[in-house]
């Protein structure tokens, strides 16, 4: 296991200042274990979570982390306020760090139960939402939002809504930069076609200069994030932190000072041993190994690693053998690159 002490240290940097992304299908327990591997100071999110599932369904499953990925968030889709505050019990109890209310998923499953992006027409409701949860709750109680929504698009209704959640108490704002359609795009398009608008945040930032903004949106690189953190007060980076994790191998270094230095295949043989422990634990292998796949992106080699584990980590029989296996055949390759190479 892993030492996380580092980043429970007093320091003056925003505890918001780089966090991955709230990502479904894929920032689950194990991801998310691994992203901390790569950063000790990252802010983790969950999955997007329901009140309806996390109150009726499998609890233990939803509020699953490993200690080592403190400081992490559980993100709730709701807008029942006596759901939320029950989850925000819930999630307290369990040992979050944070409860953060999703109010920019465009997708029409969630919409149907005013979940997500659809709340952005309803700020006072949201604000009770939020204004009850940090009643009920003594962790941070955020939101996440887009800057707006089909008609409801204009810089000056994207004020009124924060102004208030503002007036209801809450103190950190998660923006994507985009505007959400809700009808006529797919959740993709909706994260890819809107154009980012990047000022409207730098001016919620000045107008509401006391509370904490995190941009999020189109954000793939840690030169991109220092340029956006000087107008705000944190980054959120979503696929590509899962698509291309060793970026985030320098976030401690470049975003928080504090060095982190690991090799890929330090990282890699550090996920192997909790794969194990997971592993005998009775967790399949393809649950785990499926977001390692891109760790050696763009590297000699890194295609051939990610087949390998494709192929054989998703058999039944499958050990984190598998994973080992692979990243031995990766160092050979490399150990013959560099010696073919002048």
């Amino acid at each position: 296991m892993i030492n996380t002490a580092k980043a429970h240290s007093v320091r003056a940097e925003s505890p918001w200042r780089f966090c991955t992304a709230p990502m479904m299908d894929w920032s689950d327990a194990h991801c998310r274990y691994f992203w901390r591997l790569l950063s000790q100071h990252a802010r983790l999110y969950t999955e997007m979570v329901t009140t309806g599932a996390l109150i009726h369904g499998d609890r233990q499953r939803f509020l699953h982390f490993n200690q080592e990925e403190h400081p992490v968030a559980l993100q709730l889709g709701g807008s029942n306020i006596a759901e939320l505050i029950e989850c925000a019990k819930i999630a307290e109890g369990a040992g979050f760090d944070e409860v953060n209310l999703n109010c920019g998923c465009p997708s029409d499953r969630v919409q149907n139960n005013k979940i997500g992006a659809c709340l952005m027409a309803e700020p006072k409701l949201v604000a009770e939402c939020l204004s009850g949860m940090q009643n009920a709750v003594s962790i941070p109680v955020t939101v996440k939002h887009r800057i707006g929504i089909d008609e409801l698009d204009s810089e000056a209704y994207l004020h009124e809504f924060v102004a208030e959640l503002t007036s209801a108490g809450c103190q950190v704002f998660i923006v994507h930069a985009r505007k959400a359609w809700l009808n006529g795009l797919s959740p993709k398009e909706n994260r890819e076609i809107p154009p980012l608008h990047y000022d409207y945040v730098h001016r919620l930032k000045q107008a509401f200069s006391d509370r904490t903004f995190v941009m999020n949106g189109g954000i793939n690189t840690l030169a991109q994030s220092q340029e956006q953190l000087a107008h705000v007060d944190g980054v959120m980076m979503g696929r590509e932190a899962y698509h291309n994790p060793f970026v985030m191998s320098e976030v401690d270094s470049q975003l928080f000072n504090s060095a982190n230095a690991r090799t890929r295949e330090e990282i890699l043989q550090a996920f192997i041993d909790y794969s194990w422990h997971q592993y005998e634990a009775g967790t399949r292998l393809h649950h785990m190994s499926r977001h390692i796949l891109g760790i050696f992106a763009g590297q000699h080699g890194g295609k051939l690693f990610r087949r390998f584990i494709s192929e054989n980590a998703c058999k039944k029989e499958a050990t984190p053998d598998v994973l080992q296996s692979a990243l031995d055949q990766m160092m050979a390759h490399a150990s013959k690159q560099q010696a073919i190479e002048p």
